[in-house]
């Protein structure tokens, strides 16, 4: 019998002392479950993704310094194995460090097991900084088990189509009693079904049992979720930690190779489906802002708010996450705001009781169409005229961003920053775009989802009835520009995400779009929609990072080059 416990904890990029202290707490909880090993995640020594903070020397040396605490507080708890990810040095040619696992106890380093298969795909660069660990499996005896070690990215490869190595054939052969996955596994929507399905059908082709454990957290753009979760040869998953949150759990694994729960029970298989779609990008984007505002240093954030839907979805998230003693919005209507915009953010922030501050751009917009004129001889009019009051806005929220100390939340999302229709230092602006990965349509359908889920109205019917509209002149709507969101939205999913969307998605957006060329005009209208994408690479390079919560976001995510053509 071997008793196990999971660490599913929320590192901090380059906080290697409170890593530390996170670990060790969590050691102490191992103890007291009378475990004989915990088990942490991926790089926990100094989190994921530390990028080029790898190349500094005064890092380098404080890892080395953390490493000798880790073992240091190893001591206090000499029956326990502690199995930790850190970066360490590498011998010989090639780059200087590999991302390795670690086995530590009572002091001492009893295992070091090095990443053999490095991601450097899609948000992933870790070919960057580490040299491939050798081809061979780490195998350790703790109490009368046979355990077997790996590093995330190892164990996907089971089908062979990635790299030429598959750490699971070694594994399969070493045959340990358990096999202890250690991961940094960013979330995005599909993936929690994915690692299931990849994982059981390893377990099941080798016969072995599996510990998956992944830390949780937002790191800039991208959100890690947690469920860390165990697998069965015969049964597949048959527990999952908690999602989003922190989570330190002990399991037993008996002489046959079953996962029970603390004291002996079976635990029976887990769930297939995980949560609703809309459900999940809620908590995912609430996560990422709480993080992302923590980790910086804020502790405020404030929302320009238009009386439109991504504002006020924007701000919904926002208290969310923060409170709403903690989020400020401002309306600035212009000579072309309906008083009904105002009105309906009036509604909106009191239905979720946070501050709105009014500040009219009329005047301002004015007075630089006036010196433009006076300078240049020509009338400040058309797009550059509705671009100024996009940035008259933008320098209002930074103003107020600079003199209050608030992050300042952008408020695009997918399908307008796809093609461009945002203003660069205008409603561009900000620390933060938490919907700059939903496309439009779910834009709509988060925000029907957030006053289902609060029972009310917390973003007004109006905010969501209404057409969509930049109102930067007379009459405007999106639609006089673009083609309706429904239609944008999946053009845009089998342009930019393509084989990245899950089965039926990418079914439905290339079947959408098969049937679109059909129609007369069909196929010009997705040129002119793939050209407004190509031309928009240069605003997307410049926009702030956005939380990613699908399987291809901008950023890096879907690296494309500015100055390039395409047909």
């Amino acid at each position: 019998m071997l008793r196990v416990t999971i660490a599913q904890l929320n590192y901090m990029v380059g906080d290697i002392a409170g890593n530390i202290r996170r670990m060790t707490e969590a050691a102490r909880q191992a103890h007291r479950d009378g475990a004989q090993l915990v088990v942490f995640s991926e790089l926990s020594l100094c989190g994921y993704y530390p990028g080029d903070m790898l190349d500094e020397s005064d890092f380098l040396q404080r890892l080395q310094q953390g490493l000798h605490d880790l073992l240091q507080a190893t001591r206090e708890f000499p029956q326990l194995h502690w199995v930790v990810g850190a970066p360490t040095r590498a011998q010989g040619p090639g780059k200087p460090l590999h991302n390795s696992l670690l086995v530590l106890h009572n002091g001492q380093i009893r295992l070091r097991y090095d990443k053999q298969l490095l991601p450097t795909y899609n948000i992933f660069d870790e070919r960057r900084h580490f040299e491939p660990g050798a081809d061979t499996a780490k195998v350790l005896r703790i109490g009368s088990s046979q355990v077997g070690f790996l590093v995330c990215e190892d164990g996907w490869n089971d089908r062979g189509a990635d790299y030429a190595t598959n750490p699971f054939v070694r594994m399969g052969d070493a045959a340990p009693d358990l096999v202890v996955s250690i991961n940094a596994s960013p979330s995005h929507l599909g993936k929690r079904e994915q690692r299931h399905e990849v994982f059981a059908q390893a377990a099941q082709r080798h016969g072995l049992s599996i510990l998956y454990v992944n830390q949780i957290g937002g790191q800039d753009q991208i959100v890690f979720d947690g469920a860390s979760f165990a697998v069965v040869p015969d049964r597949g998953v048959v527990f999952e930690a908690r999602r989003f949150e922190e989570d330190v759990c002990t399991l037993e694994l008996d002489e046959q190779g079953r996962f029970l729960a603390l004291g002996g029970e079976p635990l029976p298989p887990v769930a297939a489906q995980g949560l609703p779609t809309m459900e999940f990008y809620r908590q995912q984007i609430v996560l990422g802002l709480r993080d992302y505002a923590r980790r910086c240093g804020f502790r405020q954030v404030v929302v320009g708010s238009s009386g439109g839907i991504d504002s006020a979805l924007t701000l919904a998230l926002a208290v969310d996450a923060l409170g709403a003693d903690n989020v400020v919005a401002i309306t600035m209507p212009s000579r072309y705001s309906s008083s009904g915009s105002v009105d309906d953010s009036v509604q909106l922030c009191r239905n979720l009781g946070i501050r709105l501050y009014e500040h009219p751009i009329k005047e301002l917009v004015d007075t630089y169409a006036r010196q433009f004129e006076a300078s240049f001889g020509e009338p400040l009019q058309g797009l550059a005229l509705e671009n100024l009051q996009a940035r008259a806005r933008g320098t209002t929220l930074m103003e107020f961003s600079n003199a209050f100390g608030h992050l300042l939340l952008t408020t695009g999302n997918k399908s307008e920053v796809s093609v461009g229709y945002c203003t660069l230092y205008g409603d561009t602006n900000g620390g933060l775009g938490l919907l700059g990965d939903l496309y439009k349509t779910e834009v709509f359908a988060l925000s029907r989802h957030i006053n289902e889920r609060a029972g009310r109205e917390l973003i007004p019917q109006a905010i969501i009835a209404k057409p969509p509209s930049a109102e930067l002149a007379p009459g405007q709507k999106d639609e006089d520009s673009l083609p309706p969101y429904p239609v944008l939205d999946e053009i845009l999913k089998w342009q930019i995400e393509g084989h990245h969307l899950s089965g039926a998605e990418y079914e439905h957006a290339a079947q959408f779009v098969a049937q679109l060329r059909e129609q007369p005009g069909g196929s010009e209208l997705i040129a002119r929609v793939q050209k407004l994408v190509f031309r928009s690479e240069y605003k997307r390079r410049q926009a702030p990072p956005m939380l990613r919560v699908r399987p291809r976001a901008f950023g890096t995510g879907r690296q494309m080059p500015i100055a390039a053509h395409y047909e």
